[in-house]
């Protein structure tokens, strides 16, 4: 029997990919109204609410000479305040001030000698609210999941849930790494057990086991297909380990009635906002971006409901075209509308998910392998993933939440992620930008909450106009574009 404490292929994966430059944690940067609660309040929150998720008092343990994914273990040295940290703002504490927070917090990897995960408590923020800055390790919790998990510290009305007294914890022994090898072997060994009764099912119903097969492969090929090169364009450079984080809001409602107005579904009018706004952004370099189409990596996820709340990554991943050239909102919307629906019926994401199952088979050192040659493949120019949050609204120590701006991870040469959550009828947008190749990070967040007002005009929708705070200055000086020369912008992008 496998081990449940054993990482999936997927999960080892996040670990191969992590770099100096890259690191594989999701995030999120929380702001609640009211006065920030007492450090030692908050630690004591948590500890009393961690039995409910044990994976976070367990750390990772490497099977020696890579004959075993990792798996995670009790950390015998836990200690809750080394996770939960504090930070105050320097004045004036305004939003910009929390971005530059969050941006160098999420430039640092997490320690994978204890628990893979961290909060730090955000004060001296303006207009009475404080923040919490959260990271968790990819291998440990993908976005849907992630979601679930959170709400474990939460509460869904502004008197806190009663917690009980949180019982000593005693860790289990750490296994030695005799016992390690040991066990990855012996799983190892026991695996084809599990395959002979594959092979038996296959004898009691060939013809059904024949027909799952041949949509699997199918599902494969559509996967290979789709996975061809993405073009160059300047966010596909080497990035650095540093980071710049920003955000901005938007009406869930008015997304609904947009999509409601032109046909398609939430995620076709984000998409759509996305790629308006990359190309505004890309021209404003000096891009030439009549005939390019970039392409996105959407994760999408493959969690069962029954699933909900489980830990670890249960998601596969769709190639969607990104028409930049394409400046009329609602013929991008089409483009976009008809490329996912065409993605959706060719069985892409069970492609992935079928890739992902089998990868299980490979040898952890094979795995750490394709991972490193995937990081070097040039299949998607960013990675945009839309999370669905909780539609209600929820509170931490009776102190309402009033908004989530997620963090993806960067992939090498990746100098771009977009990630958005839903969340009490707000969408929130964040976005991650490599600190030297994205010096025009605000721009973009510029960028993104015009487009989002120019889609809803050409629908027909009315609303209130995107937030995309704490706007830059005008007259910044743009990066070299690639005839090299200098682009200056000298007012606000929706001016023009």
């Amino acid at each position: 029997m496998a081990n449940p404490d054993r990482l999936t292929a997927l999960d080892a994966s996040f670990l191969h990919l992590e770099r100096d430059a890259s690191h594989m944690h999701v995030g999120s940067c929380l702001v609640f109204a009211g006065t920030p609660p007492h450090y030692d309040e908050l630690v004591d929150h948590i500890a009393r609410r961690l039995p409910l998720v044990p994976r976070y008092r367990q750390r990772l343990a490497e099977v020696p000479f890579q004959q075993g994914r990792p798996v995670w273990v009790d950390d015998p040295h836990f200690n809750v305040t080394y996770h939960v940290r504090h930070s105050g703002l320097p004045r004036p504490g305004t939003d910009a001030e929390l971005k530059r927070l969050a941006g160098r917090l999420f430039s640092q990897a997490l320690d994978r000698d204890k628990p893979l995960w961290e909060i730090t408590l955000a004060v001296g923020l303006s207009g009475e609210r404080f923040a919490l800055v959260s990271k968790t390790h990819h291998a440990l919790v993908d976005g849907v999941s992630g979601v679930d998990i959170a709400t474990v510290l939460f509460d869904t009305s502004p008197e806190p849930a009663p917690a009980p007294e949180p019982e000593p914890w005693i860790p289990r022994p750490m296994p030695s790494p005799a016992q390690l090898l040991a066990d990855a072997l012996l799983e190892r060994a026991t695996a084809p057990g599990e395959m002979a009764r594959g092979v038996r099912a296959l004898a009691r119903g060939p013809r059904q086991a024949l027909e799952r097969a041949r949509e699997a492969v199918a599902a494969v090929g559509s996967l290979a297909s789709a996975g061809g090169g993405a073009p160059p364009t300047p966010l596909n450079v080497p990035i650095g380990p540093h980071r710049r984080f920003t955000w901005v809001d938007a009406e869930l409602r008015r997304f609904k009635d947009i999509k409601d107005s032109l046909h398609g579904t939430v995620n076709d009018v984000v998409l759509t906002a996305v790629t308006l706004a990359l190309g505004r952004f890309l021209r404003a370099r000096g891009v030439d971006t009549s005939r390019l189409e970039l392409r996105a990596m959407v994760p999408v996820s493959v969690r069962a409901d029954a699933e909900r709340g489980a830990l670890g990554n249960r998601v596969a991943t769709m190639w969607a075209p990104l028409p930049v050239g394409i400046e009329d909102p609602v013929e991008c919307f089409g483009v976009v509308h008809d490329a996912m629906a065409e993605l959706k019926s060719s069985g892409q994401a069970v492609g992935a998910q079928v890739l992902t199952e089998l990868a299980d088979f490979a040898p952890p050192t094979i795995m750490s392998q394709a991972a490193r040659l995937t990081a070097r493949q040039r299949f998607f120019n960013l990675v945009v993933t839309n999370v669905p949050g909780p539609q209600i609204p929820l509170y931490l120590l009776g102190r309402e939440l009033q908004a989530i701006y997620p963090q993806v991870p960067l992939a090498p040469r990746q100098s771009l992620g977009i990630a958005i959550m839903s969340y009490n009828g707000r969408l929130h947008f964040g976005l991650l930008g490599d600190f030297d190749a994205m010096p025009d990070l605000e721009r973009l967040g510029e960028d993104l909450g015009a487009a989002i007002d120019e889609l809803s005009l050409a629908a027909g929708v009315a609303g209130a106009p995107a937030d995309a705070s704490a706007r830059p200055a005008l007259g910044i000086e743009m990066p070299r574009s690639r005839g090299g020369g200098r682009t200056r912008a000298t007012q606000p992008r929706a001016a023009r």
